[in-house]
């Protein structure tokens, strides 16, 4: 799949079938769905769904949280527009970067 087809099956009411996780939570959230998103990752391990945990924190505005789960993640904390950080993390889970 690519960022281009990720974002135009934010159009359909499920997430595409064999996502991982981290990329099912980024779905969710790309749908304004932050408790759905955060569940997801929430309920796993690993530095791809701590990216995205830090994420979900950010764009809520929770800085510090949004830094732990960065250094969990082993990732930079994210500046500029969440909306670019969201892109960015697609296209690297789909190992399009």
């Amino acid at each position: 799949m690519t960022p281009l087809g990720f974002r135009r099956s934010l159009s359909k009411s499920d997430p595409p079938a064999g996502l991982s996780p981290a990329l099912v939570a980024l779905w969710w959230a790309g749908k304004s769905d932050w408790d759905k998103a955060h569940k997801l990752v929430m309920a796993e391990d690993g530095a791809e769904c701590a990216w995205v945990h830090a994420h979900l924190h950010r764009l809520e505005d929770d800085l510090e949280n949004a830094r732990y789960w960065y250094r969990q993640a082993r990732r930079p904390a994210a500046v500029g527009e969440p909306a670019d950080e969201w892109a960015t993390i697609v296209a690297a889970l789909l190992g399009q970067e």
